[in-house]
């Protein structure tokens, strides 16, 4: 496949394979958030955005695997590195029992394995005075390890927000606000307390300030004279830097110093939940470093290949055994690519890329008046479209895969793109001018 000259070409939209191979994985497999029957030919042709189903159609992928695969498919930014690595078994190791060296020296070796991968994050997250890393299996052990550091420090009280959406295990799925379906009929952690998320204006100033004695909502329940709760009850805030399941919400810069004047006043722990917007899909590293707010816990995982929990030394536990995962650092494939997708982003500068291509798309879409589109919102090459109505949306993101663009939705009427983070300007013309046409042909 030459990647600078594919473009989407459709027969049919699931075709025949694809309906038999979703029919047949389905015998097996436990009800999940299936979107659509599109099934990813791995043995054909994919680079890039491109990529080939089991019918031979070529689809051009805006989902990035939900922000999973960051430089598409087959990306040679990474697999040049790949070929160099000859598969060895076992490819799992117990990695908090046991080291695994990919030549010497141990800070530039041969091959990079979880030890590299550690000191690219304590490096990327410096500036926010973190040098210690947890490696886990997923986005959401990422998560349940920083609450657990938080918890650890004292406290037994936490800050969610409204549309939140920080994973399915039992410990982050107390902290999501975004779907009833996430969390109706199973146990939560208690002490946890919901809070608005604004994100324009309006809600800022309707839903988060007050006129009580701290002028927020936050504010107002850990004042000292006045408040519900003591301060020192409280383990940690968590947040999204901007919101995915949620609706691809953008914080509301004053909201964001508010919380960094609460983290101060209180010594509130602050968690960055960065698995959707973290490495670069903002147009920076980290979806926090456009905010005025310093955060004390960062979770990374989906474009990273792991989980990961990063924070300053003396926040992590100093006894051992508090914090272990068989898995977790032990994924020796996992955290190459992860070191070969941070190395990529530095080296061919894809932050600015994110950047100046999530500009064209965001413009693209706001000057074409596209009809009964009520919002374009979003940062960098993480970019939302929200309808006027759920079954529209529903219906664009199928009429935009029918012509070779693949897409998702999510919060309640909101379609979200996520290009991998090279995508060139051909290609964001393509893929607009595929949506603009499934968009009216819906309307």
């Amino acid at each position: 496949m030459d990647r600078d000259t594919a473009e989407p070409t459709v027969e049919e939209v699931p075709g025949k394979r694809a309906r038999e191979w979703a029919d047949y994985h389905h015998q097996f497999s436990a009800p999940s958030t299936y979107v659509y029957d599109f099934v990813w030919d791995f043995t054909e042709d994919a680079e890039g955005p491109f990529c080939t189903d089991v019918d031979g159609n070529v689809l051009l992928d805006f989902t990035s695997h939900v922000a999973s695969a960051p430089l598409g498919y087959n990306n040679p930014k990474i697999m040049e590195k790949f070929r160099e690595f000859d598969l060895v078994d076992p490819l799992k190791i117990a990695g908090q029992d046991f080291y695994a060296g990919g030549g010497w020296p141990p800070e530039e070796p041969e091959l990079p394995g979880p030890t590299q991968l550690m000191d690219r994050l304590a490096d990327v997250t410096s500036h926010y005075d973190m040098d210690t890393v947890f490696l886990s299996n997923s986005g959401a052990e990422a998560v349940e390890n920083a609450i657990k550091i938080c918890y650890a420090q004292g406290g037994h009280r936490a800050f969610t927000f409204d549309g939140a959406f920080h994973g399915r295990t039992l410990g982050a799925l107390s902290l999501n606000r975004s779907k009833r379906a996430h969390r109706k009929g199973y146990p939560e952690v208690g002490g946890v307390v919901s809070v608005p998320y604004p994100s324009t204006e309006e809600s800022y100033r309707k839903d988060w300030l007050t006129g009580g004695p701290g002028g927020n909502v936050v504010a107002d329940k850990l004042h000292p004279e006045q408040g519900v709760i003591d301060p020192e009850e409280v383990a940690f805030l968590i947040l999204e830097p901007m919101q995915g399941e949620g609706g691809y919400r953008v914080p509301h810069g004053e909201f964001a110093r508010d919380v960094a004047d609460i983290r101060e006043r209180y010594d509130v722990k602050v968690i960055s939940d960065e698995i959707q917007a973290g490495l670069g899909r903002t147009g920076e590293m980290w979806g926090i470093d456009h905010l005025d707010l310093d955060p004390d816990v960062i979770t990374a995982a989906k474009g990273l290949r792991a989980g990961a929990t990063v924070a300053n030394e003396d926040l992590f536990p100093k006894e051992k055994g508090r914090l272990s995962s068989t898995w977790g650092a032990g994924k020796i494939v996992d955290s190459m690519q992860g070191v070969f997708t941070l190395d990529a982003i530095r080296e061919y500068d894809l932050l600015g890329n994110a950047i100046e291509r999530g500009r064209q798309l965001r413009e693209l879409l706001e000057d074409s008046d596209l009809p009964n589109v009520e919002d374009v919102r979003g940062r960098g090459l993480m970019l939302a479209i929200e309808f006027d109505t759920k079954d529209r949306r529903e219906a664009v993101v199928e009429a935009a895969m029918k012509r070779g663009l693949l897409t998702l939705g999510c919060g309640y009427k909101t379609l979200r793109l996520l290009p991998p983070l090279d995508v060139t300007e051909r290609e964001i013309d393509l893929g607009f001018d595929v949506l603009q046409n499934a968009i009216e042909d819906v309307a």
